[in-house]
């Protein structure tokens, strides 16, 4: 009886297991979302190369755009759009836009996270609906802030007060500097 147990045991354990597997795959070559080795609902942990890729993962992501569903995390370098639903690591390419949360940096022309963003944004162009950290470009944008500071031509933080609650945080816009902690 215990023999039969121990091999019940061990099947449902390797069934669990290979089907775990056959869910996760290492590597994601993609034309199109829909023309790809993979279905775009199969989690990529490991390597895509994209001319335009979409899949869950936690993976080197390299491509013309690269797209990121669910909670992806990972490097994404693209030569013209990584775009993501909710995202942790790095994105450059000329344009980054995250849906949701984005956790990490972003370095692009226009770094644009709709949700909250942690970490830092480096660019041309910086939006965030909601920031914590530094915003590094010549227009930085923050619906609300956090914490963090803002250094660039145009630095807009709506919330903040003008120059009433210093030194906690700065004013609505600012040249050069704005902040709030």
């Amino acid at each position: 009886m215990k023999k039969l147990i121990f091999f019940i045991t061990f099947v449902i354990c390797l069934s669990t297991f290979t089907f775990a597997i056959a869910e996760t795959k290492p590597v994601q070559f993609s034309l199109t979302p829909d023309v790809a080795v993979h279905d775009k609902d199969t989690y990529i942990r490991g390597l895509t190369l994209n001319v335009w890729g979409e899949n869950p993962q936690s993976a080197l992501a390299l491509g013309l755009v690269n797209g990121s569903t669910g909670n992806s995390k990972g490097f994404s370098w693209s030569l013209f759009l990584n775009y993501a639903e909710n995202y942790k690591g790095v994105q450059w390419a000329p344009v980054n836009y995250t849906k949701s949360d984005f956790v990490g940096w972003q370095s692009g022309i226009l770094n644009y996270t709709k949700g909250s963003a942690k970490g830092l944004q480096s660019g041309f162009v910086n939006y965030a609906g909601s920031f914590t950290g530094l915003q590094l470009g010549f227009v930085n944008y923050a619906a609300t802030m956090d914490k963090g500071v803002q250094i660039g031509l145009v630095n807009i933080i709506p919330e903040n007060k003008w120059f009433t609650n210093l030194p906690n945080e700065f004013a609505k816009g600012m040249t050069i500097v704005n902040w709030r902690f």
